[in-house]
């Protein structure tokens, strides 16, 4: 008996590392060599390919597809229908399986519903990417991007919340962090957990 859960709709394949207390629910495919945390929770239609690498508590929303050269890092939220990318300039008569970028998703990020990622960029610790947005460069840590292209429209708490900063320093209104701000670079004052 597996310490996981998977739909019997879905398909695991041989070689993928599944976590402890990590659901799998209809119609997903797992590809070999993927790694998966524990406690994760995968929606229905997702597709994990070779080679991806998912840290622990990651949701992963409905219709969500992770390619080849996608490391996501604890604590992240992937929103429905989210798209990531793997390769920059794709044409069906031109095989560009050795062209594969990667792309980084870090500790604690949230990725609104039908945002698009272009490969290659670095999603920041605890950064919130506004539904729809379209990412075509790396995100800061804390930062909330939205648009098309994506860029900064402020700052958010750990717990997800707005910062106002005044100056260099911002507290949370929801849970009393404090954070500061030089440039564009928002780091907690107590330093991260």
């Amino acid at each position: 008996m597996s310490d996981y859960f998977v739909h019997e709709s879905s398909y695991v394949d041989e070689g993928a590392e599944i976590g402890a207390g990590t659901k799998i629910w209809h119609f997903c495919h797992v590809m070999p060599r993927t790694k998966i945390g524990e406690r994760c929770n995968i929606g229905q239609n997702v597709l994990v390919s070779p080679d991806v690498t998912i840290g622990n508590n990651v949701k992963i929303q409905n219709n969500v597809s992770l390619y080849t050269g996608v490391i996501v890092e604890d604590d992240v939220f992937l929103g429905p229908s989210m798209v990531f990318t793997n390769v920059i300039n794709p044409r069906s008569h031109v095989s560009r399986k050795d062209e594969y970028k990667t792309t980084l998703v870090r500790k604690g990020a949230s990725i609104g519903a039908n945002a698009t990622i272009v490969c290659g960029t670095t999603l920041g610790r605890y950064c919130f990417v506004g539904a729809g947005a379209v990412v075509t460069k790396d995100v800061p840590d804390y930062a909330l991007v939205y648009g098309m292209p994506a860029s900064i429209r402020g700052w958010v708490c750990q717990c997800g919340e707005q910062l106002v900063f005044e100056g260099e320093r911002a507290v949370c209104p929801e849970c009393g962090d404090a954070y500061r701000k030089q440039d564009q670079i928002v780091s907690p004052e107590r330093g991260e957990e």
